[in-house]
Formats: C-alpha cells, sequence, structure tokens
C-alpha cells in the first residue's frame, strides 16, 4: 500500500491532526472489536502528543477505558528512570487520564534485557489470541540517524524476520534496548510517523527517498501490504523531500 504523507505548516497542526488520526482510528477499534490495542512511541515528539490527548480538547473523545497500551520499544532502565518511555507515557497519559495499569503492558527491565525481550512477546501474543500480533495502530518517531522503535543502523534485529520482541545492544552507547521488530510493528492495521523540526529532514529525505538500505536507515524496513502507513511531518521535517505527496 502507497505510504501516505501529510505535510503541515506548523509543530501544533502535525500533533492536532494526529491527535484526531489517534481519535479516529481508536472509535473505530472499540466499535468494531470492543477495544483499541495502540503500541506507543517514546520520545519528546510523542511527548507532546500525549499531552494533547489528555487535555481536555480531546480526553472526552475516546472511550480510555477500552483501550491497551503497549510500547514499540523501550530503554533498558528501571521503570521510574527520567529515560524511560514508559515512565514519559505515565506522566504524560496515564496519570492525567487515570488509566488502570491492567490497560498497560510495559517492558519489565528487572529481568535480563534477553529475558524482558522474551517475556514483553509473549505478553503481546498472551494478548492478541491465538497467536496474532496485529495492533490497531502503531505510532513511531525517527531519530536524526534514520532510526525507528530500536531499530537502529548496523544492528541484528534489522535481520530478525519473526514477528517479536528483541533485546538490542548499542555499541556506541553501550546499553541495552527492547524492541518489536520491522514484522510485528508492519503486521499493524495502521501505523504513524511522528516527525517534525528541522533536525529530522535529511533523515526524512533518507528512508522516504533514497535507494533502500536498511543498515544505514532502518526506518525503511517499516512497510505495509494491507494496512495504512502515513507520515505526519511539519514543513521543515519534509524540507528536503524532492515530491511531497
Amino acid at each position: 500500500m502507497q505510504t501516505k504523507l501529510n505535510i503541515f505548516p506548523t509543530e501544533q497542526e502535525v500533533l492536532q491532526h494526529i491527535a484526531n488520526y489517534f481519535t479516529e482510528i481508536a472509535s473505530q477499534a472499540v466499535k468494531e472489536n470492543g477495544m483499541f490495542n495502540v503500541s506507543l512511541s517514546g520520545g519528546s515528539s510523542p511527548k507532546k502528543l500525549y499531552e494533547m490527548l489528555a487535555s481536555s480538547d480531546y480526553k472526552e473523545k475516546i472511550a480510555w477505558d477500552k483501550i491497551y497500551f503497549f510500547f514499540g520499544d523501550e530503554r533498558y532502565v528501571p521503570a521510574d528512570d527520567p529515560d524511560s518511555n514508559f515512565l514519559m507515557a505515565k506522566k504524560a497519559l496515564f496519570d492525567p487520564l487515570q488509566i488502570h495499569s491492567s490497560q498497560i503492558i510495559p517492558v519489565n527491565t528487572t529481568l535480563s534485557p534477553e529475558q524482558a525481550a522474551e517475556a514483553y512477546a509473549s505478553a503481546v501474543y498472551t494478548h492478541f489470541k491465538p497467536y496474532n500480533a496485529k495492533f490497531d495502530l502503531v505510532l513511531l518517531g525517527l531519530g536524526d540517524n534514520a532510526h525507528t522503535a530500536s531499530l537502529f543502523p548496523h544492528t541484528t534485529i534489522l535481520h530478525e524476520e519473526e514477528s517479536s520482541v528483541k533485546a538490542v545492544w548499542l555499541e556506541d552507547q553501550q546499553v541495552y534496548r527492547i524492541s518489536m521488530t520491522a514484522a510485528m510493528i508492519n503486521a499493524a492495521h495502521h501505523i504513524a510517523f511522528l516527525v517534525y523540526g528541522a533536525g529530522k529532514a535529511e533523515a526524512v529525505h533518507q528512508v522516504l527517498e533514497e535507494n533502500e538500505n536498511i543498515e544505514q536507515y532502518p526506518a525503511q524496513l517499516i512497510k505495509t501490504e494491507n494496512g495504512d502507513l502515513q507520515w505526519f511531518l511539519d514543513e521543515t521535517a519534509a524540507s528536503k523531500l524532492a515530491e511531497k505527496h
């Protein structure tokens, strides 16, 4: 299926449109299946989205008690560490909306990296019975090195074809990450990249317009055959694209 680009003049407009998209997908999933399964992204860009969703403009539009929250990746740090994706989402989204803990499926970073990844894959597959992990929506960001989730350049997870969760060792940072594989992300009904700011312009161009080179531009792995793949960009992030359609 073709990738759809949504380009808006300002960061605020990008956030409003992806918040509307989130609301629409959530409402549709709840209506059809009685629940909405979403995989969240970490980082500063989605934090602003979560704060917007928790605001008075949006909180009444969504059946929050019907949503199950997962994480596309997690830093291998304690749950109360400032770098934790879970902690960021907890402060920006879960606590303000009083989301019940039973609806939140975090990565257990008290385990070893490999055990944490294995346990998270098991949690995902237990939720999606029997063995069909297909999220309604996966939210993704994009790093300035063209990574997404914790699919970093020149890491072994880039060649993992199984729909699963893996531990990722980042040699340059000397840290572990826990990440869904591209196959698990790509199975989703809807995938949305949220990217804004001039600092991301080169990475956006590389992922969308350079020849395929997943070792260098891992976010090129994200593609969908039967689902919906959309990018929400501001004009500065899209400024190096030759074609803005």
